[in-house]
């Protein structure tokens, strides 16, 4: 798995458990829908860091609790 599919997957996970839509997700985070769609339908193959991190102020978690999930431990070099 890359990073990209990593992400994708915590995002759906994190709206997921949370009871949230993706455009909720845009509205608490103020990361633009469209990024967000890119990032879930794979369109974007370059997740930043940035949004990362204003995806996880919007939920009101930090930046390592995101990445802190069995999903990224087996990630493919590339």
């Amino acid at each position: 798995m890359d990073l990209q599919e990593a992400v994708k997957l915590k995002i759906l996970k994190l709206c997921k458990e949370k009871n949230i839509t993706i455009n909720k997700l845009a509205t608490l985070s103020g990361v633009r829908q469209s990024t967000i769609n890119n990032l879930v339908d794979g369109t974007s193959k370059t997740p930043t860091l940035l949004t990362v991190l204003r995806i996880c102020l919007g939920l009101d978690m930090q930046l390592k609790d995101f990445f802190d999930d069995d999903i990224f431990k087996d990630l493919d070099d590339e």
